[in-house]
């Protein structure tokens, strides 16, 4: 067993060990090694004054300069109050009291440094209050003249911390370690290191725990970072050639089937990107080992019809395709799109056809058995569904391709839980999102896929023009917002409203995607709720309009039905959650209305604005939000409003996003797996680790020569199967 893999609880002391897998999860050397400083302190150094947020706990280095005994206003006795400057000048007061005092007391003395770490707070006169930390926990820096030099020059490590735990029983734990380390295996072949000039494995964990100067924290970095790198690489190559190795049934493309039949009655022409796509997965179709192919695309780019395109073709060739969405919503509106365009095609028409079943968790007993039979005897070519379609009982007839809409919010092995419904020929794969994706990201998260791209619009859609409705500074542009509404549905056009929660619902999260957007910038009201708006505007501005609500909850039949009637024309308004988020096509649409905005994320928010202007109609999109100019939360819907591009928006989520949350939502594996590496900022050590990973699993497969590096992704995977359990 490689000394990464030793339990902590034989390594340290029982109680630290406890503390540090409790608070931090941290259970082996290994996880304690990677669990690196958070930033490092200089001499004197006290974070910023300007940073600090009451209540906020944080964790200041600097030197006492007074201790001063005061008398207890209420009561006898006195309390401690010591004064802790930086070198700027900055101050900060600690304050110790009853029996703490004392014992405080005799430790701090004038001169001395060291970290303190506590709840912050302000006290003292209005007009010129002061920050204090209340009974803060502390360590202080050895006394005499070489740990003063040393302190001078060495960085002190900060490491990320728990309300149980300081970051100097984390930086004492890691001391001990480090102390008993002894040799280590380096994943990194000796040649690769020395091409990139990277130090080896101990010194980089010796540099970056207990660097001497600033340049070995750079040097341990570089290091570190281009593992993470490597590894992930690694894994995600040998994803790839292990799935190239599995046989597929050849799907070749047909002059006289149902395909041709299709593009011969298709309204329009396929944009260029559209049909250079086309050809690409036409031929991954044909060829005798599964496609494994990732389509992006901005809003409204045609994805669609690209995939449904790739469907025919694998039916032509006497096989079943796939569609798996991620909500009912989403699959109700595929199922209903999908057999509009088929038109007679869909029930078996003058070019023979092919059935289209919808599969769904929800579905009436008799129905389910219906669509099961379909999906088994091969009457449905073409089947699409929900998370339900992974279930054991659900079986096919000859299952050709997997479509998978929306990757983000469905993992590998779910992607490989349909992939193995196909028997010992593995199915097609193809999985589409409209959200931009970065290249590096591209690289590091989809990296077992080959990436298409469409970025042009077909023609016909309209211009979209977004603004920020700052609701609560003013308040009658809220009001005009209802008006321009008014005046849409007066010219026969439909709205949408959004918000961020249902309603006075037990258990009430929202929907799937509301789940996954980020908190607000403050502790303020609730988020607005789908049920309390539609009953305030249908009791308000709307009064004379008709209303329709739609949410994750409602019965199936129910959700299908409202999504039918505003499809239809029968409603004015549709007030929703997130569910209509993508896929939702209803071109008579034309005002798209966000509340409380600023609780979405960029891409949620652009995803949402690509449901309007999709039919000719120039479309509209306002952001209405309580906060004010200046705030992040202001400064999110405002890149969204400034930009229609897609692949500009996903830069700025991804940069207020943490890396790992972006890795963890497009595949399993845990969000700490990313620790140093920075998707955006290091694109070119993504890039390099990516190039030495292919040629080194070139020469070496299996890396039989690497015990190493495959003790590493050993380690990653069973991360991964670990954290999927655990959601499962």
């Amino acid at each position: 067993m490689s000394r990464f893999d030793e339990p902590l609880t034989k390594a340290l002391d029982p109680k630290t060990a406890k503390l540090l897998g409790g608070v931090l999860g941290l259970e082996t050397v290994g996880d304690l090694l990677r669990h690196y400083p958070r930033r490092y302190a200089e001499r004197g150094e006290l974070t910023s004054l300007d940073a600090l947020s009451v209540d906020e706990h944080v964790t200041v280095v600097g030197e006492v300069t007074r201790l001063m005994r005061k008398p207890m206003r209420n009561r006898g006795g006195t309390w401690l109050e010591v004064e802790v400057v930086d070198g700027t000048g900055n101050k900060i007061y600690l304050s110790f009291f009853g029996k703490g005092s004392h014992a405080a007391e005799s430790r701090l003395k004038a001169g001395r440094r060291g970290m303190f770490a506590g709840k912050v707070g302000l006290f003292g006169a209005r007009a010129k209050p002061r920050w204090q930390l209340a009974h803060p926990e502390f360590e202080l820096f050895e006394e005499g003249e070489a740990s003063a030099e040393e302190f001078a020059a060495a960085p002190v490590p900060i490491y990320p911390a728990g309300k149980d735990i300081t970051p100097w029983a984390i930086r004492r734990a890691v001391g001990v370690v480090l102390d008993t380390l002894g040799p280590l295996d380096d994943p990194l072949p000796g040649e690769l290191r020395a091409r990139h000039r990277l130090t080896g494995l101990a010194d980089a964990l010796e540099a970056i725990h207990r660097p001497k100067d600033h340049a070995d924290v750079q040097r341990a970095r570089k290091r570190l970072k281009f593992d993470e790198a490597f590894v992930l690489q690694s894994v995600l190559l040998q994803r790839r050639q292990a799935a190239v190795a599995w046989p597929a049934r050849p799907r070749p493309r047909r002059d006289d089937g149902m395909l041709a039949a299709f593009d011969g009655r298709l309204p329009f022409a396929l944009t260029e990107g559209q049909a250079q796509v086309g050809e690409e997965i036409a031929d991954d179709l044909a060829a005798e080992h599964p496609m494994h192919r990732l389509l992006q695309g901005e809003v409204g780019a045609g994805k669609t019809v690209v995939a449904l395109r790739a469907m025919l073709q694998v039916v032509d060739a006497g096989g079943q395709a796939v569609l798996l969405a991620p909500t009912e919503v989403l699959a109700q509106q595929h199922h209903r799109s999908i057999t509009s365009m088929l038109g007679d095609l869909a029930q078996g028409g003058v070019f023979g056809g092919t059935a289209v079943t919808l599969l769904t968790g929800s579905m009436g007993a008799q129905a389910r058995r219906a669509a099961l039979l379909d999906a088994a005897s091969g009457t449905a070519g073409v089947i699409v569904g929900t998370h339900a379609l992974l279930q054991e009982h659900v079986q096919f007839a000859d299952l050709g391709l997997v479509v998978v809409d929306e990757q983000h919010r469905f993992g590998v092995e779910q992607r490989d839980a349909l992939r193995e419904k196909a028997g010992e020929a593995r199915p097609h794969v193809l999985v589409m999102t409209a959200t931009p994706i970065p290249r590096t990201v591209a690289m590091t998260v989809f990296g077992d896929l080959e990436v298409s791209t469409l970025s042009q619009l077909p023609s016909g859609r309209a211009p979209i023009t977004t603004h920020v409705v700052p609701a609560a500074q003013k308040p009658h542009y809220l009001e005009r917002t209802w008006e321009r509404v008014r005046e849409e549905v007066a010219l026969g056009r439909q709205a949408y409203i959004v918000c961020p929660r249902i309603g006075d619902l037990e258990g009430d999260e929202g929907d799937l995607a509301a789940q996954e957007t980020p908190a607000a910038d403050d502790e303020r009201r609730p988020p607005l709720a789908v049920l309390d708006v539609a009953e305030l505007l249908g009791q308000g501005p709307f009064h004379d309009l008709r209303l329709g609500v739609l949410h994750g909850k409602l019965p199936p039949e129910e959700k299908d039905a409202v999504m039918r009637a505003f499809t239809r024309g029968e409603l004015d308004i549709l007030v929703a959650t997130t569910v209509i988020e993508v896929g939702v096509d209803v071109p008579n649409s034309s005002v798209m209305i966000i509340m409380d905005a600023d609780r979405f994320g960029v891409s949620q928010l652009h995803q949402l604005r690509g449901r309007v202007g999709r039919g000719g109609l120039p479309g509209l999109c306002l952001l209405v939000t309580d906060f004010a100019d200046g705030t992040p939360a202001r400064a999110r819907l405002d890149a969204v409003a400034s930009t229609l591009d897609g692949f500009e928006l996903s830069r700025v989520d991804l940069e207020q996003r943490r890396e790992g949350d972006v890795l963890g939502a497009a595949q399993s594996g845990k969000r700490s797996s990313l620790k140093l590496l920075q998707l955006l900022r290091d694109e070119d050590v993504i890039a390099a680790a990516r190039e030495e990973s292919a040629a080194l699993l070139a020469e070496d497969p299996e890396l039989a020569s690497h015990p190493a590096l495959r003790a590493e992704i050993d380690r990653l995977l069973e991360d991964e199967k670990a954290e999927y359990l655990e959601k499962t």
